[in-house]
């Protein structure tokens, strides 16, 4: 699978993003060994975390920008996250449908993935399928969050650049802004800059800039840019790329660029120890035979939380 995968094979890429996805138990080990093999491989790819609320155009905006980067001659992979229903646990994936030229360039490779109850915007795998696509030869790497406010930061702790995509003309611009988000942004953009919205979406900008200055920058060597952009006809898409390898490379001049990964390799190692916290949680048979009574004890008020969470702890020797 590592070598059909850094020949570049589309479908073992698709069957190795399903491996590292999978649950089971012998999916998991081979999922390890394959992210171990590949490791040396990877590194080199722009990648570019993107945000917005719904129906900000963030598909659109990853289908021009990925078109006009190909176009470039480099190759593009997008990993897109769906939101999945709380009350089935599925998810819609239909972020190829957004991408129709993507999705049909043969130097792209469009991947929807299910949140499936993981917090921050990203799917559970999120990093190693990234690393599986640097290691089939995309060098650009676009992580589209799920799109639901200000929570989604975790995709700041796995890209080089973090993209925030705003809309003009929606009533109070500051209203619009999240400060949670915002400090991790390494620009912002807005969107539908067209026809009659031009001169909107550049009173938004400008709302926007005045408002960065209040916040602390995340870099002491870079100040994030607002930019205007329409991701219908194009316009602007260059100069987003433009300031994307501007950072990178400010970045890579200071050092902090080898600082920023090697962080956030880190924080995927912690990232990884709670999920097997979690499995082991919820694998444990003693511990599930044992989950409904201390539930219900909570429910009907006969036992705090704090207490509960002590009696489960105690049971997985913590």
């Amino acid at each position: 699978m590592a070598r059909a995968l850094r020949a570049g094979d589309r479908a073992m890429l698709a069957r190795a993003i399903t491996l590292v996805e999978s649950r089971r138990a012998d999916h998991q080990r081979a999922a390890k060994a394959l992210i171990q093999e590949l490791l040396p491989f990877t590194g080199q790819a722009v990648r570019v975390g993107i945000s917005g609320m719904p129906g900000v155009g963030k598909s659109t905006t990853i289908d021009t920008l990925g078109t006009f980067l190909t176009g470039k001659g480099h190759r593009v992979a997008v990993l897109a996250v769906d939101p999945s229903s709380r009350l089935t646990g599925g998810s819609i994936l239909g972020d190829k449908t957004r991408m129709a030229r993507l999705a049909n360039d043969p130097h792209a490779f469009v991947r929807p993935s299910p949140a499936a109850g993981t917090t921050g915007g990203v799917a559970a795998k999120t990093r190693e399928t990234m690393l599986l696509c640097e290691a089939a030869g995309y060098d650009v790497v676009l992580v589209e969050t799920v799109g639901v406010g200000q929570t989604e930061t975790a995709v700041a702790d796995m890209t080089d650049f973090f993209l925030v995509l705003m809309l003009p003309g929606s009533g109070d611009e500051l209203q619009g802004l999240k400060k949670g988000i915002l400090e991790l942004a390494d620009m912002l953009a807005v969107n539908k800059a067209d026809g009659d919205n031009v001169a909107r979406a550049k009173a938004a900008a400008a709302e926007y800039e005045a408002a960065f200055n209040i916040l602390e920058p995340r870099s002491p060597h870079w100040r994030p840019p607002v930019v205007t952009y329409s991701a219908l006809t194009g316009s602007g898409i260059e100069v987003i790329w433009r300031h994307i390898m501007d950072h990178r490379a400010r970045m890579q001049a200071t050092s902090e660029f080898q600082a920023r990964r090697r962080e956030q390799q880190v924080k995927w190692m912690w990232a990884m120890l709670e999920d097997r916290l979690m499995q082991r949680l919820h694998g444990d048979e003693a511990i599930k035979a044992q989950l409904p009574a201390l539930e219900a004890a909570v429910a009907n008020g006969e036992l705090s939380p704090g207490l509960a969470v002590e009696e489960l702890a105690a049971a997985l020797g913590l």
